[in-house]
């Protein structure tokens, strides 16, 4: 069922009328509220037989049958995104992540009085991925299969497909997973080592089963659950998983073989050596790098140390190239958000925005600064970013629009999501079939009937489009990685009461002149510049009409240009894109020069069918 939307019609999708304006954007955010929002989705996404205390009430039982055929309890555990399988890999570094959020901002949570709640999310998973580890060596991966699911509409409460059970062994092994799941159950202990001691221990102990299992018997999960193929490859393979896992064994029990393994296997394993601009399920090279970088800052494994300085230079490697100050930096959208892909893009926006904050408390509290090839990094440059991406999820964007669910008020109605999209077994409780379902609430153009409160959607393209609709999967589908990590920097935002903020003040034109069908502003020449503005979608909200302009700006001077300044005027609202410094704008952070030929885009909304006045005050030619 997979299929790919051309950009002429995501283009065609994304003109139709925006319909509210800027969610609180620029009154700032509720960093609470989000947090507790994000934290509420993974009861929508829970499986097995749900607990009194369920605060998703139009989700109901699920899966009770799932691992009775293969002879195993498999009965709980999570749902990855907007399907009905259960994919082990994805499930525990979901586990991780949200683990490593409390064990960094436990006490934020807890002012939130969110605490509770996230160690409630942990727990569901951590019981689940206990029963999927009977024995030292066997380890389940994966309960159903994503050809079968993906061939249903049906919400879980009403699964007819098959809930085969698939697993790894000595025979069959997947260091990857085992490793994955190991970190996960590692992490967690250090969640409950004071309110639930024996809880941790257990943890704990498997943990120690799985990373001994992963480092004995290597292989990549992929190629003993070939099911996974299709849906969660490992590409990465699983020498980065092994890092990953060591990392998390160490922080969990301050074992020096845990350490020493990341000493002596540094290179061997890619530790020292992959230099990445990316972290998630499948590539944890970043993450483990962090971990090791934190461990050396602490005067840990010091018998490593011209080692561990190799893991931090690939650690800092990944801050320098987010930030745009590396060698090789990731891309962003004219909106300033880190793009990496089309499919789901927000879950490297998430997981590199906990990156970010994490090492930005790891280096001010040793008052140190990351060395970037374009000139060194403060803590609060790290952070400022991550949050300048936070924002841009909740609502700071060109579109106006809030990625997480039940966010803002103006968020995705049609979400690529079963239970979501399909009236509530609560409410309606007629059996929806597997086919029927695509005819009945598949197909269907109206809003999900049930809300997916604090789901983050897979978010935009590379030209900040969005369209919201249903089997735009590669936009509208939610995930659980897409949340975990944003679960630890919505708590370390919500403690934070610095000032920054990305968007420029609002302010009004004394008479805004309003036309139904604005034509666009000629192209005008600044030698050696084109500057072309033109009006990419509009809309009205509570009797006034917002326009939003993208503008382009070329560089035709068959040279260089460096030290770009433009100035601009008449600007009544928000502006993405630019980098603003005392009166006049220069390029944005991550970009240093505009080659010959290359153009500039950045975008702004406001209240006037006017463009904006820009021109060009100022620039270097090499």
């Amino acid at each position: 069922m997979v299929r790919f939307l051309s950009l002429s019609s995501m283009a065609s999708l994304f003109l139709q009328v925006i319909l509210v304006w800027l969610p609180c954007a620029l009154a700032g955010h509720d960093y609470g509220q989000a947090l507790s929002k994000g934290i509420l989705f993974f009861e929508a996404q829970r499986s097995g037989y749900l607990p009194r205390d369920q605060r998703v009430t139009w989700r109901g039982d699920s899966g009770l049958h799932d691992g009775k055929i293969d002879g195993v309890d498999l009965v709980g555990g999570y749902y990855d995104a907007g399907d009905n399988v259960k994919f082990g890999l994805p499930m525990a570094f979901t586990i991780t992540m949200m683990s490593w959020s409390i064990v960094e901002y436990r006490k934020q949570m807890a002012a939130n009085g969110e605490l509770g709640h996230a160690m409630k999310a942990v727990k569901w998973g951590t019981d689940y991925l206990i029963k999927a580890h009977p024995q030292p060596y066997v380890l389940y991966g994966e309960v159903g299969d994503g050809n079968s699911d993906h061939y249903c509409w049906q919400r879980p409460e009403d699964m007819t497909t098959n809930r085969q059970a698939y697993k790894i062994d000595v025979n069959n092994p997947g260091s990857d997973l085992a490793g994955e799941t190991a970190a996960a159950m590692a992490a967690a202990s250090l969640v409950f080592r004071h309110s639930d001691p024996s809880y941790a221990n257990e943890l704990l102990s498997h943990a120690k089963q799985l990373f001994e299992f992963a480092d004995k018997y290597r292989g990549k999960y992929d190629s003993s659950i070939s099911v996974a193929q299709k849906y969660y490859r490992s590409y990465s393979g699983y020498a980065d998983e092994l890092l990953w896992s060591a990392a998390w064994m160490y922080q969990a029990t301050n074992d020096e073989y845990y350490l020493d393994y990341l000493g002596r296997n540094g290179d061997s394993l890619g530790g020292t050596g992959w230099a990445m601009t990316e972290f998630g399920w499948d590539v944890k090279y970043a993450g483990a790098q962090v971990l090791v970088s934190k461990f050396l800052m602490e005067g840990k494994g010091r018998q490593y140390r011209s080692v561990f300085e190799k893991y931090q230079q690939k650690a800092e490697y990944f801050m320098c190239s987010c930030l745009g100050k590396g060698s090789r930096n990731v891309q962003k959208t004219p909106g300033g958000l880190i793009f990496r892909q089309r499919w789901n893009n927000l879950q490297f926006v998430t997981s590199a925005s906990f990156l970010l904050t994490v090492y930005s408390d790891y280096i001010a509290a040793g008052h140190k600064t990351v060395s970037c090839p374009a000139g060194s990094a403060s803590a609060s440059d790290l952070f400022n970013f991550a949050k300048s991406q936070v924002d841009y999820i909740l609502g700071d964007n060109p579109r106006a629009t809030s990625y997480m669910v039940g966010y803002g008020s103006n968020y995705p109605q049609q979400v690529h999501h079963r239970a979501s999209s399909i009236v509530s077994i609560k409410v309606n409780p007629n059996f929806v079939t597997c086919r029927g379902g695509y005819g009945t609430w598949f197909s269907r153009k109206a809003s999900d009937p049930n809300l997916l409160t604090g789901a983050i959607v897979g978010g935009p393209d590379a030209y900040d489009n969005f369209a919201d609709q249903r089997d735009n999967y590669e936009q509208t589908e939610p995930a659980t990685y897409n949340n975990a990590p944003l679960l630890g920097v919505l708590a370390r935002l919500s403690s934070s009461h610095g000032s920054y903020n990305q968007q420029l003040p609002e302010a009004s034109p004394a008479k805004a002149v309003v036309i139904p069908n604005p034509t666009p502003s000629p192209v005008k020449s600044s030698a050696p510049f084109t500057i072309e503005q033109k009006v990419t979608t509009s809309w009205n909200s509570k009797g006034t009409t917002y326009y939003r302009y993208s503008t382009m700006v070329t560089n035709v001077s068959g040279k260089t240009v460096k030290d770009l300044k433009l100035s601009i005027s008449k600007l009544y609202g928000p502006l993405w894109g630019l980098s603003k410094s005392g009166e006049t704008y220069g390029f944005p952070s991550w970009l240093t020069v505009l080659a010959a030929g290359k153009n500039l885009e950045f975008v702004y909304i406001h209240s006037s069918a006017s463009a904006a006045d820009v021109s060009i005050s100022g620039y270097t030619l090499h």
